[in-house]
């Protein structure tokens, strides 16, 4: 099965093709124009994408939308998360800020949230969203991963283990994030297995 990653971020590209294995995955060709991500939702910020390189390109197409919420904070960046300290801002950058934002705060929840919209040949449209809940510490560690991951301790890798998304291998973290999650999902509704965890 071949389709058409609606973006042109490598770390995206590189999880989601070690995840879905058995699926060929290709860039965004470079002559194609997303529109705004102007939903309030990951749902519709994920179908916004799909449907445009759907569109532009007459492949099946998979989009994804991710971020971080923060429950102190009622959820936010959630959707802004790729550009919570302005639009042309880093992923340090943007985890500084809600570094800052969260240090006085005595609640240190947060989520990250991922949704996966894929149309096939036919037009149809599945969408399917997972969450991995965990905590966000006050320094950054590790040097994996992409976004938040330096800040996010995860829950699922049990009491004790304060290694943050930077700090586990590939597997571990594809095991129990929101994208691994997602993606396994997805997996199963297009027919190609689970997925690897």
């Amino acid at each position: 099965m071949r389709l058409i990653l609606a973006t042109r971020n490598d770390h995206k590209l590189r999880e989601l093709a070690q995840i879905l294995d058995r699926v060929e995955l290709l860039p965004l060709p470079l002559h194609v124009d997303l529109p705004p991500e102007d939903g309030e939702t990951f749902e519709a910020n994920a179908l916004i994408k799909a449907r445009a390189t759907h569109k532009a390109c007459g492949e099946p197409a998979l989009a994804d939308d991710s971020g971080i919420a923060a429950r102190a904070l009622d959820g936010r960046p959630g959707v802004r998360s790729a550009r919570y300290a302005g639009e042309d801002a880093s992923d340090e950058e943007n985890l500084e800020l809600l570094i800052s934002e969260l240090r006085d705060s005595d609640d240190r929840r947060v989520a990250y949230v991922c949704a996966l919209a894929h149309i096939d040949d036919q037009g149809r449209e599945t969408v399917v969203e997972a969450r991995c809940e965990g905590k966000l510490i006050h320094e950054r560690r590790g040097s994996r991963g992409f976004g938040y991951d330096p800040a996010f301790v995860p829950d699922d890798t049990g009491p004790g283990d304060e290694r943050t998304m930077a700090e586990l291998s590939d597997a571990e973290k594809h095991a129990i994030s929101h994208r691994g999650r997602a993606a396994r999902t997805l997996a199963g509704h297009l027919g190609v297995g689970g997925g690897s965890a």
